[in-house]
């Protein structure tokens, strides 16, 4: 064997490895010009760019979704804002009936209707950016955040997917003892009253789920803590103004009752406030379809967060009853045996009622809202079924918040 022969291996290995060395430093680059874009706290428009749906596929489209429309709403003043959306590219949308039935006022396209619980995936995203961007951790105790917070296990996970173990401030704050209900409460009455009226736990933290407002309205108070904010200011300048959500605001009690879009019963009869109407980050927020279109498409897109955190939104933690119903970070899903997931969140609130879907794999966006009390809102989960496998079954239980 010849020296040449011998160095010859030595030689192909070397170069085997500067070019594997190579191709490392260059897979970094890339995902670290998406951990920079991300890096912000606050969400950045979606960088996702689709081509142009087709003419055929838009008009099928829109023959199937006026089919259930007119079907699930037959009557022509049903006070609705209606939604369908493909890659960020509306399909099909429809406004109808009255914001002010008094005033004869039409719901358009730039009116906003009080979301309810569908606030609590906009709460949950800012959670997330500060999360992402560094400002506090997903497995942090609450009370290294919320002075006097009485809860020592409860962290910020367990408030996001409601296993905190914490009451319903709208079942305690009824007593009178508790709170005179002719005065407003706010988020930061509900936390100094679980302190000075030694409100228990319904349940020892992170060992079940429970659906409660209170978990939210503590992250409201958290995401004013970590920005020096109030929540309406911190949602304008994380969320509305960046993605361009110029028909959304967080309610003010103590200015926008005369001046926002009321809601009524089902017999058109106008709902009043009352004491609890104060409290946001579980509700309060007032928004388009078109608005929470921008929303959804920001929140769907690389640039939203890390993949590692991202994930983590979309994984069932309530497994204590074998079932396909489940909660994530902020967001209800639906876990078929086949493998298949539904991922949206209902609202109600007074007479508004809310329902936004989000079709990942599909990219699809789907948003109900309306002002007058009418489940029906919760049916367009059955539009799925056009877009992909998504395995239905017709049953009542349409009321999951």
């Amino acid at each position: 064997m010849t020296l040449k022969t011998l160095f010859l291996p030595i030689k192909i290995l070397s170069f085997t490895l500067l070019f594997l060395s190579c191709a490392k430093k260059e897979k970094p680059v890339a995902v670290q010009i998406v951990t920079d874009t991300v890096s912000s706290i606050n969400m950045q428009p979606s960088n996702l760019k689709f081509p142009k749906l087709s003419e055929s596929y838009v008009n099928l489209k829109k023959i199937q979704i006026d089919r259930f429309y007119k079907k699930t709403w037959p009557s022509n003043n049903n006070h609705l804002s209606f939604l369908v959306a493909k890659d960020g590219q509306i399909i099909y949308e429809k406004y109808d009936g009255y914001s002010n039935i008094a005033k004869k006022t039409p719901i358009t396209s730039e009116t906003p209707i009080h979301i309810a619980s569908v606030s609590k995936v906009i709460t949950a995203s800012v959670i997330l950016k500060l999360i992402h961007g560094g400002k506090l951790t997903l497995d942090q105790k609450v009370n290294t955040i919320l002075t006097g917070f009485p809860y020592p296990e409860v962290t910020v996970k367990t408030l996001l997917n409601h296993r905190s173990g914490m009451r319903n401030y709208a079942y305690f704050t009824n007593k009178k003892e508790i709170w005179d209900r002719h005065k407003t409460i706010t988020n930061q009455d509900i936390l100094d009253v679980m302190i000075d009226k030694n409100i228990n736990l319904e349940f020892k933290t992170d060992t079940r789920f429970s659906y409660c407002n209170t978990n939210y309205a503590m992250l409201a108070l958290i995401i004013e803590k970590i920005t020096g904010k109030s929540y309406k200011e911190a949602m304008k300048t994380m969320v509305f103004d960046p993605l361009g959500m110029k028909n959304t605001f967080v309610y003010d009690d103590a200015k926008d009752q005369d001046i926002v879009t009321p809601s009524y019963r089902f017999n058109k009869q106008k709902i009043g406030y009352d004491y609890l109407d104060a409290v946001y980050g579980d509700k309060n927020i007032y928004s388009t379809p078109r608005d929470l279109l921008k929303f959804d498409m920001a929140r769907n897109s690389p640039n939203f967060l890390s993949p590692e955190l991202r994930s983590q939104i979309y994984e069932g933690y309530s497994n204590e009853r074998k079932g396909t119903k489940n909660y994530g970070l902020g967001i209800r899903m639906v876990n078929w045996p086949t493998g298949q997931n539904f991922y949206f969140h209902n609202g109600w609130w007074h007479g508004n009622m809310s329902s936004y879907v989000t079709l990942k794999d599909e990219n699809v966006t789907i948003i109900a809202l309306n002002n007058i009390s009418s489940r029906k809102v919760y049916k367009i989960k059955n539009l799925a079924r056009l877009f992909g496998d998504y395995p239905f079954k017709r049953d009542k239980n349409d009321t999951d918040e």
